[in-house]
């Protein structure tokens, strides 16, 4: 009997392996498994064979992956593979108990999946201008959805949709490939007379679904037509089942979801100023089995239109300029505009078009919301003046709000403080005047009642008597 000695090494079938891993592989996901073979007695314990990782490239992140000592199965070891390397390259080693081994080398390949949605890079493109006369073929503007996997897979690719605005037509899509960009081209030609603006919502969507972690993200311009269709939403099925959608977390029912179409609409009219944005979950079932279900986020962006005239804010009735004109002496006015920053982000002060009020006013800005009214001559005589301007908002045209403001202009103190009171507006009763008529109609009252009084003292006072001669005694002869 010859006794085996452990003189062969293990060795692998194949130097390289190629295998390949989903991007949201979790913790534990085989990937391969490797197998070595040693040449010794297989009845002894000299083909007992270990694998050990030796090496990964790159190194980071590390302690991606890991393999079983005994059965060499290559697992996923990190929580999640999202943002690693396209490729990893890994050597495993095979050992027998005395040590004698030999290397492979694993070739793992990350896939993309498409978990990030694209998103549009603004949320509202424009205002654009177009002359009636533009040919057909003009390019309105380029937009873009900016997509976070991987350049140039279908996961990354992104197909545009004009949603809403076009049921004429009007304009098409032109999307570069290469890009990810559309443009937006006319189509027909235009008549003013016939429509003067056109208000277009564009939807962006991956050729393929969307995995864990979908959101879509929607914009529709407050105070659209409800009933109007802002994205579509659809689902994938493997077994080719209808799939039923609905919405959940819409508590205030604003929108509203076709059952089979995923057609999501609007049932009535936004506010920008109540609230800006609106998050909701879509939930997609299977059509014969309600337990088998998946969903996405859905945020909807609601885009602003200048619907808020700006106001002055602030009581000025306490406040003054002194006369003569003190140096950077100046009422500071507030304005405010409830539109977004597009709209109402800057608020114009303008003196109206009159000489006199321009000679004598003067606005000076101190940012997009407050300017400064000031003197603009050296001397006004001292009064309570009605100044008129207009703020304005930074639109396309603007809307505008006409004030009449009285500013009181009075001669004042070394400390800046009035010293008299100023004059009346013209038209308007002064103290003495307001006196003289209040005596004078209390005097009028009185005469009136001293004249009743005299008519009843008249109407009340005793008649002559006529039979006074009959109280005279009668002379009796007896």
């Amino acid at each position: 009997m010859v006794g085996d000695a452990n003189d062969n090494r293990p060795t692998f079938p194949q130097m390289q392996y190629h295998t390949v891993v989903k991007e949201l592989a979790t913790k534990g996901t085989e990937i391969l498994t490797v197998q070595a073979a040693d040449n010794d007695d297989p009845k002894t314990d000299n083909v007992r064979i270990f694998y050990r990782l030796v090496s990964q490239m790159p190194e980071t992140p590390r302690n991606l992956f890991r393999v079983d000592r005994d059965s060499g199965v290559i697992t996923v070891q990190a929580d999640s593979m999202e943002g690693t390397a396209p490729q990893y390259t890994l050597t495993i080693t095979a050992e027998d108990a005395k040590g004698l081994n030999s290397s492979c080398t694993v070739i793992v390949k990350v896939l993309d999946e498409n978990n990030n949605p694209p998103i549009f890079t603004h949320h509202e493109y424009g205002p654009f201008h177009l002359a009636e006369d533009s040919s057909v073929g003009t390019t309105v503007t380029v937009v873009s959805a900016w997509d976070a996997d991987e350049w140039g897979g279908d996961s990354w690719q992104v197909d545009y949709r004009l949603e809403s605005g076009n049921e004429e037509e009007v304009f098409t899509l032109v999307t570069d490939r290469q890009t990810n960009e559309a443009a937006i081209i006319l189509d027909k030609v235009l008549d003013f007379e016939r429509e003067n603006e056109y208000i277009l919502v564009l939807s962006a969507q991956n050729p393929v679904a969307l995995v864990r972690g979908s959101h879509y993200e929607v914009t529709v311009r407050e105070g659209e037509e409800p009933g109007r269709v802002i994205a579509t939403i659809r689902g994938y099925d493997p077994d080719s089942h209808p799939i039923r959608y609905s919405l959940r977390g819409d508590t205030k029912k604003y929108f509203s979801i076709g059952k089979y179409s995923g057609e999501l609409k609007t049932v009535q009219a936004l506010d920008r100023e109540e609230n800006s944005t609106y998050t909701m979950e879509v939930v997609a079932e299977d059509g014969r089995n309600s337990s088998l279900s998946a969903s996405t986020l859905v945020t909807v962006h609601i885009l602003d239109v200048n619907d808020n005239s700006p106001v002055l804010v602030g009581d000025y009735s306490w406040k003054y300029l002194c006369t003569p004109r003190w140096e950077d002496q100046a009422l500071v006015l507030a304005s405010r505009d409830s539109d977004g920053p597009q709209h109402g982000g800057r608020l114009n002060f303008s003196l109206r078009s009159d000489a006199t009020v321009r000679r004598n006013w003067k606005l000076t800005p101190i940012n997009d919301t407050h300017t400064n009214l000031s003197l603009n001559v050296p001397y006004l005589p001292p009064e309570v003046y009605i100044v008129p301007f207009t703020i304005s908002d930074s639109s396309s045209p603007p809307r505008s709000t006409f004030i009449n403001l009285p500013v009181t202009v009075c001669p004042c103190n070394v400390r800046g403080n009035c010293r008299t009171a100023p004059k009346q507006l013209q038209g308007m009763p002064t103290i003495q005047s307001t006196v003289g008529i209040l005596l004078g109609t209390l005097g009028v009252i009185g005469v009136i009642l001293i004249v009743i009084f005299v008519r009843l003292s008249y109407q009340n006072s005793t008649p002559p008597n006529k039979g006074c001669q009959e109280r005279v005694p009668l002379k009796v002869s007896l």
